[in-house]
């Protein structure tokens, strides 16, 4: 019984390696020559790790260490290769470059059986933005690790504590879609967690916040929290000194024409964005 198995088991395993063989031949495409059709129905995957122009590759040879050469693919789409000169590599994945490459070599007699690599030193290509209240704003390349947007916005160091839930992805076109990160987390809803493009934009919005001074222990702005009250704006300003008082705690607020309103309100009335709260002075 284990013999039989055991047998199973091998045959399984050289059908797989088959398998893997004939689709890393049937990938890749000779110079001249049409592209196959599994080359045209590659994954996401696949394409996020193509050579694109910009990109910085080193492209090294087993045994010939002075072949050893770093380039930047052209607008082109190509790199230029000691004796074999321009290689056309825009679209290909790393070990289709280096099997063309080492094609040109072998056909040219260059090198005997040359064992080609080539990876990628930098990536330019397949780059997104990340502006606004992250902790590392900047331009950051997408790969098979790193292509939905919790993933990029986690590579930047994280929404800032000024950052804001809300979250607007500007695409190819100007399209903008708009991703409250709190609201997916809390429902469960990674539907809305979404697969950026290279040349995607993301800005992190600034967070509302209310602003407390005052007779409080802390005066300064602070993150609006929803539904939060007065009562609670108060205590993230530790609270209201032994000279203050909690009567007559007063808010100013923008109304819809540009102007300020000044008024009463009780430690359990909601608060808006940009409020002003002041805590006065007792008088006794």
């Amino acid at each position: 019984m284990m013999t039989t198995r055991l047998a199973l088991t091998l045959a399984l395993a050289g059908a797989l390696t088959t398998s893997a063989l004939a689709q890393q031949t049937a990938a890749y495409t000779a110079p001249g020559t049409a592209p196959q059709p599994e080359m045209q129905q590659a994954t996401a995957t696949e394409r996020l790790e193509t050579l694109g122009m910009g990109d910085m590759v080193r492209v090294t040879v087993f045994r010939n260490p002075d072949l050893t050469t770093e380039a930047r693919v052209t607008e082109r789409g190509t790199i230029l290769f000691p004796m074999i000169g321009e290689v056309p590599v825009s679209g290909l994945t790393p070990s289709q470059a280096g099997a063309r490459i080492a094609d040109k070599l072998r056909n040219g007699k260059y090198v005997v059986n040359p064992e080609v690599t080539v990876s990628i030193a930098q990536v330019n290509s397949r780059q997104v933005s990340v502006l606004g209240n992250v902790n590392k704003p900047g331009r950051y390349p997408l790969d098979s690790v790193n292509v939905k947007l919790t993933d990029v916005l986690a590579t930047a160091g994280g929404v800032a504590g000024a950052g804001a839930d809300m979250v607007t992805v500007v695409s190819a076109g100007n399209r903008k879609t708009d991703v409250d990160l709190a609201a997916m987390f809390r429902n469960g809803d990674l539907t809305k967690n979404i697969e950026l493009q290279p040349g995607d934009t993301i800005y992190v919005h600034r967070a509302p916040m209310v602003y407390v001074y005052g007779e409080v222990q802390k005066g300064g702005a602070y993150r609006l929290e929803p539904n939060m009250t007065v009562m609670q704006a108060i205590a993230l300003a530790s609270g209201i000194t032994p000279r203050g008082t909690d009567r007559g705690v007063k808010v100013s607020r923008r109304d819809n024409n540009g102007g300020v309103r000044k008024f009463d309100v009780n430690l359990t009335d909601p608060v808006q964005p940009d409020d002003v709260i002041y805590v006065r002075e007792s008088l006794f």
